[in-house]
C-alpha cells in the first residue's frame, strides 16, 4: 500500500474508533440535535455579512493594498501623541470668522438640526451679541444669515451640540510624532450648559467668564509650565476606574494637578484664580474637553491611507450619525442617529432624549470610552448595563478592530491593549456595531441633559462606506 492509502486509512481508522468532535457554525439547531446524541460540540459564532454586501465585501478583501494600508493606520494610530500645549481663541486658532459657528457632526442646514443643536446655536449667537433675544437670534439662524460648519472640518472636535464660536477658548493639542494639531472647546460644568442645547441667562454668563477669566488664566498655566502629556493621563487613567468618555474623574484630577502651579502663580486676582481652580476641580468631565482632542489626533494620523479601511471618524449631530475612513478621504457616510438606552435623570424618560449627539464618539474611534468599558466598570451605574456587560462590549470590540493599543490597557483583562481601529470589512462581515457610550440631551432646546446611555451607529453606515472602498479600488477585481 502506498504511503497516501495508507496514511489515508489510518484517519479513518481513527474516525471510527475515537469519540468525534464537531465544529459547527450557524443555527444552533445542529449543535443540539449533535449534544442530545453525546456529541462533543464547539459552535462557532458566526453569520452571513450585512444584506447586499457580499460582492462589495469580496472585492474589497481582495484589494491588495488593504492589509498593508491598515497595518500602517493601526501603527500611526497607536505611535501618536497628544500634548496640551496652549489654551487660545476660536478666531485664532481655527481662524473662525465673525458669524462662522462650527458644530458637532456631519453637516447639516438649519430646518434640520435638532432641538438641542438649534438651542446651542442660539446660545452661541446670544453670547456673541449678534441678538439681544433668543427670538431674533432664531429668526437670524433660520434665515441664513450665519455659516455652519462640522468641527471635523478644521481638525476639532466639540462634546454634544459642539457648537464653537468666534470668541470662545480651546485647548490646542499637538502629536509631535506626525506633526498634526487639534482643538477642543473648554468644558462648561454639568447641568443646564450650551452643549446640551439650553442658552438661559445663566448659561451665556458663565460663558462671559469663562472668555474673560477661565481662558486667559488657562492660557497662563499652559504656557508656564510646558506642554502637559495627555496621552500618559490616558493611559494612566484607564488603570483608575475612567474609560475617558462618560468616566473621567481620575484623569480630571490628574489634569488639574498639573496645571494648577501655573494657575495659582498666574496674573489675576485671588479670588478670580480661586474662582477658576473651584470650577475645574468641581467638573468631574473637565479631562473630556482634552481626551477628545487627543483621539482625534491619533485618528488624523491613520487617515488618508489609499487602501485603508480604518474608520477614522465617529459623529453626531443629534439628527444625523456620520463616519469617515482612512481609505475615502473626506467624505462622510450617513445615517439616522439613534437615541441611546440608558438611565434618566430626575423625571425624564425615552420620550425626551433626542438621538445621539456630540463628536464625542471619537474616543470609541481611537479605542476608549465604550471601547474601555471594562476598565471602568462602575460606569455602568451611570449609562446603563452591569459589569458582565462591561467587560463583554470591550471583549466583543476584539472582533472588529484592527489591533491592540500598546499604552492603553485594560487590567482586569490581564492589561490587554484596549480594541483599537475599527475595520469596516469586519463590521460588515460581522454584523458588530460599535459600542458607544454618551450622555442624553433633552429633545428640547433649552432642557440640558437628561440622562446618559449606550448606542451603536446606524448599520448603513458601514456598506455605504464598503462600496466607496470597493469603488477607490483602481484595477479590475476578478
Amino acid at each position: 500500500m502506498s504511503d497516501p492509502l495508507r496514511s489515508a486509512a489510518a484517519d479513518l481508522h481513527g474516525l471510527l474508533t475515537n469519540d468525534p468532535v464537531v465544529a459547527t457554525s450557524g443555527v444552533g439547531l445542529f449543535a443540539d440535535a449533535l449534544r442530545d446524541q453525546a456529541v462533543a460540540v464547539t459552535e462557532t459564532d458566526w453569520q452571513p455579512p450585512m444584506d447586499g454586501t457580499e460582492d462589495d465585501l469580496a472585492a474589497v478583501l481582495a484589494d491588495r493594498r488593504r492589509v498593508a494600508a491598515n497595518a500602517l493606520a493601526a501603527q500611526r494610530m497607536t505611535a501618536s501623541t497628544a500634548a496640551l500645549v496652549d489654551v487660545v481663541q476660536a478666531r485664532d486658532a481655527l481662524g473662525l470668522e465673525a458669524g462662522t459657528f462650527l458644530h458637532a457632526g456631519p453637516p447639516l442646514e438649519w430646518e434640520r438640526a435638532s432641538g438641542p443643536m438649534q438651542g446651542a446655536l442660539i446660545g452661541a449667537v446670544l453670547f456673541e451679541g449678534l441678538a439681544d433675544t433668543a427670538g431674533e437670534a432664531e429668526r437670524q439662524l433660520a434665515s441664513g444669515a450665519y455659516e455652519f460648519e462640522p468641527c471635523h472640518h478644521r481638525d476639532a472636535v466639540g462634546p454634544m451640540a459642539g457648537v464653537v464660536s468666534p470668541s470662545m477658548w480651546l485647548y490646542e493639542l499637538r502629536d509631535e510624532v506626525h506633526g498634526n494639531t487639534s482643538w477642543s472647546s473648554l468644558n462648561e460644568g454639568l447641568g443646564k450648559v450650551l452643549r446640551y442645547g439650553a442658552y438661559n441667562d445663566e448659561v451665556i454668563d458663565r460663558l462671559h467668564w469663562m472668555t474673560r477669566i477661565l481662558g486667559p488664566l488657562l492660557q497662563q498655566a499652559v504656557r508656564s509650565i510646558g506642554p502637559v502629556d495627555i496621552t500618559a493621563i490616558i493611559a494612566q487613567m484607564l488603570q483608575m476606574g475612567d474609560e475617558g468618555h462618560n468616566r473621567n474623574r481620575a484623569g480630571s484630577l490628574m489634569l488639574l494637578r498639573e496645571l494648577l502651579p501655573g494657575l495659582i502663580q498666574a496674573d489675576g486676582s485671588s479670588s478670580d484664580i480661586a474662582d477658576a481652580v473651584r470650577f475645574s476641580g468641581a467638573n468631574e468631565h473637565f479631562f473630556l474637553n482634552l481626551g477628545m482632542p487627543a483621539c482625534k489626533l491619533a485618528t488624523l494620523a491613520a487617515h488618508g491611507i489609499p487602501g485603508s479601511s480604518i474608520v477614522t471618524t465617529m459623529a453626531r449631530n443629534g439628527t444625523d450619525f456620520g463616519i469617515r475612513v482612512s481609505g475615502t478621504g473626506d467624505q462622510w457616510f450617513i445615517g439616522p442617529a439613534q437615541t441611546p438606552q440608558g438611565l434618566f435623570l430626575g423625571d425624564y424618560g425615552p420620550e425626551d432624549a433626542n438621538p445621539d449627539i456630540g463628536d464625542s464618539a471619537i474616543t470609541e474611534t481611537a479605542g476608549i470610552g465604550g471601547f474601555a468599558m471594562a476598565a471602568a466598570p462602575a460606569i455602568v451605574k451611570f449609562v446603563g448595563g452591569d459589569v458582565p456587560f462591561a467587560l463583554e462590549a470591550t471583549q466583543l470590540m476584539y472582533e472588529i478592530t484592527e489591533t491592540e493599543h500598546p499604552m492603553f490597557q485594560v487590567p482586569i483583562l490581564e492589561f490587554r491593549g484596549t480594541p483599537t481601529g475599527i475595520d469596516v470589512t469586519k463590521v460588515v462581515r460581522t454584523g458588530i456595531l460599535p459600542q458607544i457610550n454618551t450622555g442624553m440631551a433633552g429633545a428640547v432646546a433649552g432642557t440640558g441633559q437628561v440622562g446618559a446611555g449606550l448606542v451603536t451607529p446606524p448599520a448603513e453606515c458601514f456598506p455605504a462606506a464598503l462600496a466607496a472602498l470597493r469603488r477607490a479600488i483602481s484595477w479590475p477585481i476578478s
